[in-house]
């Protein structure tokens, strides 16, 4: 199992991209032909973000929207132009040890993603304190949540009613270092506020949304 989040920004108006992705583009086909377990879109002011898992090999966002070059800004940065920017997983409470332990028992009833800025300055005490929570498993959270970075925003997906169970994979760290309050990691001011004076992640529009069946 491979989890993919990215990020991609829309040219012009975004209106003709935002339609072609709400398409879902080969997404269900991909989950029907057993290459994707899940698949989703959120939109938010201009940026495009997918969140998807992937059974077996890596799939790449150029091959889930194969016609979405026309509508998306490249990004500077590497020798060849590109397109959709690869969010790195900096936190997330269980993670997938075969398609099994990760296939969903019942539909979730939202697939939700969101966003938020970290202070520059408090990215890597961000990072310290989540990958301490995350492999000392301090404690438990929703299963199928993870958030990704680029630069100084986070995206977050999400699903509702939220999934908690134990982790399956070994936790990596043999050290206590998360507070026993999570409150004392102060995550208040590692967090850049919004223009409305609002902390943390607001939820952004969701543009498809797809998994396979269920177990049950």
């Amino acid at each position: 199992m491979i989890r993919v989040m990215a990020r991609a920004c829309l040219k012009g108006s975004g209106e003709a991209g935002s339609n072609y992705l709400r398409t879902g583009g080969e997404a269900a086909k991909l989950i029907q032909e057993g290459h994707l377990m899940t698949a989703a879109g959120f939109s938010w002011n201009q940026n495009v973000f997918l969140y998807y898992e992937c059974i077996e090999e890596a799939v790449l966002p150029e091959e889930l929207f194969p016609q979405a070059a026309q509508h998306l800004a490249d990004w500077p940065g590497q020798d060849q132009p590109r397109q959709w920017i690869p969010l790195m997983d900096v936190f997330h409470f269980n993670a997938p040890a075969d398609a099994g332990h990760w296939r969903r028992k019942t539909k979730p009833e939202q697939m939700v993603g969101r966003v938020a800025h970290l202070k520059p300055e408090m990215v890597a005490s961000y990072v310290y304190y989540h990958y301490q929570l995350q492999e000392e498993h301090a404690f438990h959270g929703p299963k199928y949540e993870v958030i990704g970075i680029h630069e100084n925003l986070l995206f977050g997906y999400q699903e509702f009613p939220a999934v908690v169970e134990v982790p399956v994979l070994p936790k990596k760290l043999a050290t206590s270092g998360t507070p026993e309050m999570w409150t004392d990691s102060r995550m208040d001011l590692h967090f850049q506020p919004w223009p409305d004076g609002h902390l943390y992640f607001k939820p952004v529009e969701t543009l498809f949304a797809l998994q396979e069946p269920p177990l049950e």
